[in-house]
């Protein structure tokens, strides 16, 4: 009697040119680690949507994978432009989608890509859908003695162990995460301050408690030696009608759930999970005990040569590229905070905004001088850009979730 083989896809919304080494981590991680490769009851198949123009990369960065690689695998299938569009463009020929709706689900930036990578496990008939970061590798690392303590962890195992469970399962991050350097605070810039400004940006996930925390540390989260030897899962606890999940180390079940959501950002903004988050309320959300190392500054690549460094070093806003990260990131925040506080507290939302208003115009400034960017004085009219536009975004997200639907009518009519 033949038993039903278990598909899983693993994706990767990728651009850094590093992605063949990540990529090789993990397969000799399932087949020399966990023993999943060889296990005949699954296949497991790499999913790749890469973007030529993140890093000045080539095609070949992502598909001249090493036929050893290849062999330890079932195939790997790249959710790239071309077979996006081979996709829509029959879609669009079928009445199905149209040229607008197409950019609406698959368009540039993040939550495009990783609706690619989605809809390629969908079409290829996978189980379930691992989503990885090109930035993170299935490493933790503790603080619990004078020098790091390093740990391998078996990332893909601990979710195919929850997941049939739930609809959704989430890993957590160690490493560098946040982008906010280490400050010493001085008459430029108060701790009262830096407080002030981040209060403006921050959510459910971005709050001053765990900044300040996170800051002494020098900018590192260390992992947390009860979770990771923890045999259990907790549930996502919901707060304002959405489940904070993370777009990475994130586990999606495609067979038998009432609901698959799409990814969506504001054009220009970050914020896919967070968009993901407010739909989960009817959904089963697990955080189950692995991590996975960020290497959010591109610093420790060696780590998958097996350098174990014994102290990590701390962010300091000694360098533009340190600079830069913590810009871009504010603004990311700033583009996507009016849409998800239109969302969850729209009763509340004149006010909130209002705040965030006075609280960067009182910031700003001295935020701009302390880190000698006078881009950081933009913020403002971020905010007051997005603000604008929040009920446009608003529609956008919900049509896509409207055309996401109509794809999935589609894709079943095909099984």
């Amino acid at each position: 009697m033949n038993t039903k083989r278990i598909k899983i896809g693993v994706g990767f919304a990728t651009g850094r040119r590093h992605f063949q080494k990540v990529l090789k981590t993990y397969i000799y991680n399932w087949h020399e680690e966990c023993g999943l490769a060889q296990n005949e009851s699954m296949e497991i198949h790499p999913i790749v949507a890469y973007d030529l123009r993140f890093a000045n990369a080539k095609k070949t960065d992502f598909t001249n994978i090493q036929n050893e690689l290849r062999d330890l695998v079932g195939d790997i299938y790249f959710a790239d432009a071309e077979f996006i569009k081979k996709e829509t463009d029959e879609m669009i020929r079928r009445g199905i989608l149209s040229e607008k709706e197409v950019h609406l689900l698959f368009g540039s930036g993040y939550a495009g890509k990783r609706n690619a990578v989605l809809y390629t496990a969908l079409k290829k008939g996978m189980d379930y859908l691992l989503f990885l970061d090109d930035d993170e590798y299935p490493i933790a690392v503790t603080n619990t003695r004078s020098t790091a303590v390093w740990g391998g962890q078996h990332v893909l195992k601990t979710h195919l162990e929850y997941i049939k469970d739930a609809d959704i399962t989430n890993g957590y991050h160690c490493g560098y995460i946040s982008p906010i350097p280490q400050i010493a605070f001085n008459d430029t810039l108060k701790k009262e301050d830096f407080k002030q400004f981040i209060e403006a940006l921050s959510n459910d996930i971005i709050r001053w408690d765990t900044i300040h925390s996170l800051m002494k540390n020098g900018g590192v989260t260390y992992a947390d030696p009860g979770i990771i030897t923890a045999d259990r899962a907790q549930e996502v606890p919901e707060t304002n009608c959405t489940k904070f999940i993370s777009g990475s180390n994130l586990c999606i079940r495609l067979t038998g759930q009432k609901q698959i959501y799409p990814f969506y950002n504001p054009p220009g903004a970050r914020g896919e999970d967070t968009f993901l988050s407010t739909c989960l309320t009817g959904s089963k959300v697990l955080r189950v005990p692995c991590y996975t190392f960020h290497d959010g500054f591109s610093t420790y690549k060696h780590l998958m040569d097996g350098v174990l460094p014994i102290k990590l070093k701390p962010i300091l806003p000694d360098s533009g590229k340190v600079i830069d990260r913590f810009y871009n990131c504010c603004v990311g925040w700033v583009r996507y905070k009016p849409l998800l506080l239109y969302i969850t507290q729209r009763e509340d939302y004149g006010r909130r905004i209002t705040e965030m208003r006075s609280a960067l115009g009182e910031t700003l400034p001295k935020v701009s001088k302390y880190f000698g960017k006078d881009d950081f004085v933009k913020i403002r009219k971020e905010l007051d850009r997005y603000d604008a536009n929040v009920r446009k975004h608003y529609d956008q997200f919900q049509k896509t979730k409207e055309v996401w639907e109509r794809v999935l009518e589609d894709l079943r009519c095909e099984a």
